[in-house]
This record gives structure tokens, C-alpha cells and sequence, in this order.
């Protein structure tokens, strides 16, 4: 077990951790997925601080980066690692900036509400997001191949142009970023989201077979299948009643929310 003042880890299994930051109002979640020839690290969380201290701890193996989408809050160690890897359709952020966000509001939001110490290296005044260009783009459909499991891509852009969902078809988890997870509301009220395709992803995701537990970027870690079922109805009740577009506000289901 791994004890640091900052990020917390959770085995899922022999070959997969979550690596977690509770002190952060987002407590936001990355996943280590070790592999016979090679480990992803599906995101790299606030950049608060290095979660390459972490993953240096738990493998020896080389790490590539996969990139649910290019928010703060899931590259924020990019810079530690030399493979990274971002759907082509958020590409553009991640080279150039995130579109609709101000720096300003960048450094409000990753310096409020913090309930551990952070490290002396953290100064929200001089915070920068990681910016450069990605070794490679991921594809709709992409088959990542780690020897002992296989990882495919899902594009489920709507939070972002690019966002994407990883399946581990091996185990059965599915790693779902900001589509889905509990307890705060999956959102797409910026002009940069979009909740026509929101929608879209979040019913070709609970189409996805075999999956045995669903892995949200934030809050509880590790979900029941189950919640699917519930994104099926949400998803007929939001477009029947002519909500999947901006200003509509919180819609709550059973397990989880959305905002448009």
C-alpha cells in the first residue's frame, strides 16, 4: 500500500489501480492499467502535484498516456510522460489551450476548496495547464493491445469534441471520464459542450456489452453495471420531453445527473 500526502491509491485488481485526489472539491480519479510490455495511464489528473511520483512506485514498465479529454483536471501531469495520446478532436486544446476557458478561471477553480496539503511546488497564482503536442491521435474503435488485456476506443464527444471512453474488454471495466459518475452532475452547459451529442455518447456507451463495472473520473470509484440501464431511460426521457439543449439546468436520475 502506498502512503503520500496528496494522491490516494486503490487497487482494482492485480493489474489496475486508481490513483485519487481527495483533497480536491473534484476528486478526481486516474487509472493505471499494467499490461506484459507496457502500462496506460488513462489521464493524469490536477497537476497539483506529480502523480508520476506515484505511478513510479507502482511499475516499472513504460507508461503511455491515453487522454479521456484535454480538461485541467486530466492533464495536469501530462508533461512527466513522453508518450501521450488525445482523440483528434481534442487535439487542438491540448496543443493550443482549451477553448472557452479563461486562465483566470483555470486558477480559480483548481485553488478552491482543498482539503489536504498541497506540496510547496503548488502556486495557483502561476498555475499553467499542460500544452503541447500529443505523440499520437486515438480513433473511434482503436484496439490498444497490452499483451494481457486489450483496450478499445470509444469516441464520446458532447463534455468535449473529443472526448472518448476506454473499454477494457478483458476485465470488463469501462473507464467512462466525464460522460458518467455519480454524485455531481455530468455537465454540458458550455458553449464548448454540446448536449445533442452528450446524449448521443451517453446512449452508445450504455450499449456497450459485457461490461462488469463502470470507472467514472470523479467522485465514487466503481459504479454497478446497473446504471447503464438508467442512462437508457434518461436519455428517452430527456429527448422526449425536449430537454437536450443549453439553459435547460439539473436533470436527476436514479444514480446520477445531467446539465445542460
Amino acid at each position: 500500500m502506498i502512503f503520500d500526502t496528496w494522491f490516494t491509491v486503490q487497487q482494482i485488481d492485480n493489474y489496475t489501480y486508481a490513483i485519487s485526489e481527495y483533497g480536491h472539491w473534484e476528486k478526481v480519479h486516474s487509472f493505471l492499467l499494467l499490461g506484459n510490455h507496457k502500462a496506460i495511464l488513462i489521464d493524469t489528473g490536477l497537476g497539483i502535484d506529480n502523480i508520476r511520483r506515484i505511478t513510479n512506485q507502482l511499475t516499472n514498465l513504460p507508461i503511455e498516456v491515453i487522454t479521456t479529454h484535454v480538461h485541467t483536471d486530466h492533464i495536469g501531469s501530462h508533461g512527466e510522460f513522453e508518450k501521450i495520446y488525445v482523440h483528434e478532436a481534442d487535439k487542438e486544446w491540448l496543443v493550443h489551450g482549451i477553448k472557452g476557458l479563461t486562465i483566470e478561471q483555470i486558477r480559480k477553480d483548481i485553488s478552491r476548496d482543498i482539503t489536504k496539503p498541497t506540496p510547496v511546488t503548488f502556486n495557483p497564482a502561476t498555475y499553467q495547464p499542460f500544452q503541447g503536442e500529443p505523440t499520437d491521435v486515438l480513433n473511434d474503435g482503436d484496439l490498444i493491445e497490452l499483451g494481457n488485456r486489450t483496450l478499445k476506443i470509444y469516441h464520446t464527444p458532447g463534455h468535449s469534441p473529443g472526448h472518448i471512453c476506454i473499454f477494457d474488454e478483458t476485465n470488463g471495466y469501462l473507464f467512462t471520464g466525464d460522460l458518467l459518475y455519480d454524485e455531481t452532475p455530468v455537465y454540458a452547459f458550455y458553449p464548448s459542450t454540446s448536449p445533442v451529442d452528450l446524449i448521443a455518447s451517453l446512449e452508445r456507451m450504455a450499449m456497450i456489452p459485457n461490461v462488469k463495472k463502470v470507472f467514472g473520473s470523479h467522485n465514487t470509484l466503481g459504479l454497478s453495471p446497473a446504471i447503464l440501464e438508467e442512462v437508457k431511460i434518461a436519455a428517452k426521457y430527456l429527448k422526449e420531453n425536449d430537454l437536450v439543449k443549453f439553459g435547460t439546468g439539473v436533470h436527476t436520475f436514479n444514480g446520477f445527473s445531467v446539465q445542460f
